[in-house]
């Protein structure tokens, strides 16, 4: 008789699948994002842009847009040493301890890193760079604090956007080159792997608005889900239940060459700036998650007004969708949390950077220039934007 039960409780267990402990993952469950504690998770997140991939008019430059376009004006203005302890100081407080205490206090649950592969990986695909300790200190400031965080890759080898903001040459070549290709696989597989024990990775989104909509659209966009399939795959060999983001193609605007899911625990993202609030700018999106029964996430929008950003926030959250709002912190700019104040001189800086002064800033002025827009990115230095946090349904503390 104990034979047989035991036969019975095999075959029981056989039946059931393997028995695994309890995840303390956020999962997918149909359309909705499902904590370990069985509630959901309605992401209010906000972008840390300009950190750990630097954007020109972030700083104000009109000409100097891609991040080798800056780093390369900054080394023309300050000299190679000095520019690089530029970004060491701008990269440790930009985003330090208490902004991560901040965003939580304000009431944002989620933030979303984006990141240049270079400070992670060389060309020749040697994993190093200084970006791996400071997205492992926000990520143990995160968890601290009780926030998530989606790295981003916003700019991956070869560059798969084909615009500026992904460091490439003006053209996806990643969709072309395989050992482009081969150098994504390994940074997302690394990365998985040394946080697939951090509760507080939300997910990993795979690629920052892949595919401009005047490349060539037909050849590029049938390439975008097979690659997705490729990465997705080498994550989850070293982190197996985490969350993947799904960028559609034409800057995350058309899901069009997506399917239905083909693993688990995937989300779908779309960014969208300026549009209509009413339903209309969001039905495809709706149609798409209605059709394949899978979440949605508005990974960027915003840098309108406080009114339409009530508005947009509104009309996704009516319809379930969770969202990241762009951006953080940026240099004098009423939409956004913190405005860095513009220092006494930094006109002449943006106008040598971008080739409309022909001399360098006086010496004493452009030292002054430097340190005080270093100072003034540090938030305790800079403007909070209360109307812009009330506009994302937040408030600031008392």
């Amino acid at each position: 008789m104990r034979l047989l039960f035991v036969a019975i409780w095999l075959a029981a267990l056989a039946m059931c699948g393997p028995v695994r402990a309890e995840s303390k993952l956020v999962r997918i469950e149909g359309k909705e994002f499902i904590q370990p504690d069985g509630r959901v998770l309605h992401i209010k997140g906000i972008n840390l842009g300009n950190w750990l991939m630097p954007e020109g008019y972030m700083f104000g430059f009109e000409v100097a847009k891609s991040p080798r376009q800056i780093y390369s004006a900054f080394e023309r203005l300050l000299g190679a040493e000095k520019a690089a302890d530029f970004w060491s100081q701008f990269r440790d407080r930009f985003v330090q301890e208490g902004d991560v205490k901040f965003i939580k206090s304000v009431g944002f649950n989620t933030v979303r890193v984006p990141l240049h592969y270079g400070l992670f990986m060389t060309d020749d695909g040697i994993l190093q760079g200084p970006g791996w300790a400071l997205l492992d200190r926000l990520v143990g400031w995160a968890h601290e604090a009780g926030l998530y965080v989606i790295p981003d890759l916003h700019a991956a080898p070869g560059g798969q956007t084909g615009i500026n903001h992904d460091d490439g040459p003006g053209y996806p070549l990643m969709f072309y080159l395989p050992h482009d290709q081969d150098l994504t696989v390994k940074l997302w597989r690394a990365i998985a792997e040394r946080y697939r024990s951090e509760p507080a990775i939300l997910g990993y989104d795979l690629l920052n608005e892949p595919i401009a909509p005047y490349h060539d659209t037909s050849t590029l966009n049938p390439r975008l889900e097979p690659f997705y399939k490729r990465v997705t795959a080498a994550i989850r060999e070293v982190d197996p239940e985490r969350i993947v983001f799904l960028e559609g193609g034409q800057w995350a605007s058309n899901l069009d060459m997506l399917g239905p899911p083909f693993a688990r625990n995937l989300a779908y993202s779309y960014h969208s700036f300026w549009a209509s609030t009413k339903r209309d700018s969001i039905q495809r999106h709706l149609n798409f998650s209605e059709r394949y029964d899978v979440p949605l996430f508005l990974g960027e929008t915003g840098e309108l007004t406080d009114e339409w950003n009530r508005r947009f926030r509104e009309l996704n959250e009516a319809h379930g969708i969770g969202w990241c709002f762009w951006t953080y912190k940026n240099l004098e700019s009423p939409s956004t949390v913190v405005s860095i104040n513009k220092p006494e001189g930094w006109d002449e800086v943006v106008a040598f950077v971008d080739g409309r002064r022909a001399s360098r800033p006086d010496e004493e002025l452009l030292d002054f220039a430097i340190r005080e827009y270093l100072r003034g990115t540090t938030t305790y230095f800079a403007e909070l934007r209360g109307s812009y946090v009330k506009s994302l349904g937040l408030r600031l503390s008392p």
